[in-house]
């Protein structure tokens, strides 16, 4: 019988690859055909192939999550187009102008999370943004502010910008589908934080609040900045009137102001498991 020692393990893929890419020169070696199957970019493009490649998006950035140890998350959403306060007199509108101090308090919030994280080893409770610049950068910058690592998570838009330049290099990822993208954001969640912004915003906040609504997501700490702003652009109440949710959905969310009053909220907020029924509809 073949000792453990003496088995000669399967080649690697890498192996191959290198290897198929020395060979002569010829009609056939260079024909698309020849190519391996995981090293031609023509094919995995292929409409037939997306399936695997919404499975690539899946594992790459939870293989890579894994090696580095990360447990678990805070999540920051918010408005790309917000600005920095030194910056805030070359916002497009008034309203951009005013809404740039969110920047500062998602900054410190971020500094401060990193801090508490790093009281244990630094794997529970990392910030992860976007990746993009406004409220996601102010995250990881607060991160970096504390000595902490953050994440990134990027996708292909149309008008391409590189990631801010605060993401943890080895935990900045990119992705080519919202969805996927989405459940990366909420997998390892332990609070979400929505800080003023547009469509990007509004629909993350919502397809999470939905998720805690239908018992899908056990319920963690869902903090809205900015009470005006959200009361403004929302008439909740009004939802809850109609019917159209019920008043106990009014309750998966709380409106902060400041990093602090959020960081205290987190520490003492009632965590429940999953909804196992959704108030207000019936069987």
């Amino acid at each position: 019988m073949m000792t453990e020692s003496k088995r000669h393990p399967l080649r690697k893929a890498g192996d191959d690859r290198a290897t198929a890419q020395d060979v002569p020169d010829t009609p056939q070696t260079r024909a698309s055909a020849y190519r391996l199957a995981f090293t031609d970019d023509d094919f995995m493009c292929r409409q037939e192939l997306r399936p695997v490649r919404l499975q690539l998006e899946l594992l790459k950035p939870e293989m890579e999550l894994d090696a580095h140890g990360v447990k678990s998350t805070i999540v920051l959403f918010g408005g790309a187009r917000i600005p920095a306060p030194a910056h805030k007199d070359k916002a497009r509108t008034k309203t951009l102008a005013d809404l740039s101090h969110f920047y500062d308090e998602a900054r410190e919030f971020a500094r401060l999370m990193t801090l508490k994280s790093m009281e244990s080893d630094g794997q529970d409770n990392v910030i992860v943004t976007g990746g993009g610049p406004g409220v996601m950068e102010a995250g990881n910058r607060g991160a970096v502010d504390a000595g902490g690592q953050s994440i990134g998570l990027n996708i292909v838009l149309p008008f391409e910008q590189a990631p801010n330049e605060y993401v943890t290099p080895e935990l900045c990822f990119n992705f080519h589908y919202f969805a996927i993208r989405k459940m990366h954001f909420l997998m390892r969640a332990r609070a979400i934080c929505v800080f003023p912004g547009g469509f990007g915003t509004l629909d993350e906040m919502f397809e999470t609040l939905t998720l805690i609504q239908t018992g899908r997501m056990s319920r963690v700490p869902f903090l809205l900045f900015g009470r005006a702003f959200w009361e403004k652009i929302i008439n909740w109440d009004a939802l809850a009137d109609a019917g159209t949710i019920s008043d106990q959905d009014l309750d998966l969310f709380q409106f902060v102001e400041t990093a602090d009053e959020a960081m205290k909220l987190i520490e003492n907020w009632d965590t429940a498991p999953a909804r196992q029924e959704v108030p207000g509809r019936s069987k």
